[in-house]
């Protein structure tokens, strides 16, 4: 039986009988081990390049990911620089492909970054903390390749690095045990809305991911037919406004496992094929936000001067949670966590770094 927690203004789920595999000392080794076997195996798969990422982007630029539009980026002024203006950055998913163009990277190739961000409207809890790390990945591709085939491809082929990963981990720790399926479900958020139209969307993918254990959710954005998204997405980056053959929209999506110790739904990575230019205006429209267009990014990729693209993230600590089966994602990321969360996981043998 699960307990879940509300305090004050936060929220944790504290399973009952909770017991770490290994002890703080032995999770931080295992953390490297899991990030460097990661991250060597989904460069080699996806034949990605390592590059530096910035910590910051100069504000007015579109550069920064909006997340759903409504959270606000933490900001600060550059004294040497004319006092400007410079935000840290919530993602890197439209700055990844303003790379790709200025590093000169060809079809079939791409790059991946270690991306550190502050998300302070966070909602604190098990899965969620202000600090965010993530790999964040982005690959050319040609206009030809912007559609479902390229999309399924993809995600098999990280989910393939998932599983091996997990493996890898398995035999460094025997008291974790493999539980990802061969395969990774595929399934839309039309069919998912379909098949239980009373729940709300995490419900739903709690459901299919208790059945699967592994799922890609396809075509998260576009209006279903309660006239609500799935869940959010912003509209200059990920194309989910797309019409698919099966009759849906949108050209991204989520992978998602069964955390075991959580038993729950648990997200690893968000990504999608890229928006072109027409796909832009479009999204930009149904957002009411066309005036995005006049910013430094969009005018880029609006006048053709970015590479078609399918990139996202995977979530370092989330796959370090999942891994090694931690209830908390604050047993493999320092982070800030109120006191009332604190105590109440302290008790519950869920340490927090």
């Amino acid at each position: 039986m699960k307990r879940n927690y509300r305090l004050m203004s936060v929220s944790v789920q504290l399973p009952p009988n909770y017991r770490p595999h290994l002890d703080t000392k032995h999770i931080e080794a295992a953390i490297k081990d899991i990030k460097d076997f990661f991250e060597r195996q989904l460069a080699a798969a996806l034949n990605l390049q390592r590059v530096t990422a910035p910590l910051f982007v100069r504000s007015g630029t579109g550069l920064n990911d909006d997340l759903n539009g409504v959270e606000q980026p933490v900001r600060f002024r550059v004294k040497n620089d004319g006092n400007a203006e410079v935000e840290i950055v919530q993602s890197l998913a439209k700055w990844k492909r303003l790379a790709l163009a200025r590093y000169g990277f060809s079809v079939g190739e791409g790059l991946y970054t270690d991306m550190n961000a502050v998300r302070p409207d966070e909602v604190l809890d098990n899965l969620h903390s202000i600090y965010v790390d993530q790999w964040d990945w982005e690959k050319i591709i040609t206009a030809e390749q912007r559609n479902l085939d390229t999309l399924i491809s993809t995600v098999r082929a990280i989910y393939e690095v998932i599983c091996r990963t997990e493996f890898h981990i398995a035999s460094q720790y025997p008291s974790i045990r493999p539980m990802l399926p061969e395969h990774i479900t595929f399934i839309t958020s039309e069919e998912l809305y379909a098949r239980w139209p009373d729940l709300p969307p995490r419900e739903r993918e709690h459901r299919i991911c208790q059945q699967c254990k592994a799922v890609f959710v396809i075509g998260i954005g576009w209006p279903l037919p309660d006239g609500q998204p799935h869940d959010g997405r912003a509209p200059d980056y990920d194309d989910w406004s797309t019409p698919r053959p099966d009759g849906g929209h949108g050209l991204n999506g989520d992978i998602l496992v069964w955390h075991p110790v959580l038993e729950r739904a648990f997200e690893i990575s968000s990504m999608g094929v890229r928006v072109d230019a027409a796909t832009l205006r479009r999204q930009l429209e149904i957002r009411g936000c066309t005036e995005r267009a006049a910013l430094y990014f969009h005018r880029l990729l609006l006048e053709g001067k970015l590479p078609e693209c399918i990139g996202g993230g995977i979530g370092q600590s989330r796959l370090c949670m999942f891994f090694l089966r931690t209830a908390h994602i604050g047993e493999v990321s320092c982070g800030i966590w109120p006191e009332e969360m604190q105590a109440a996981c302290a008790r519950a043998n869920i340490m927090l770094l």
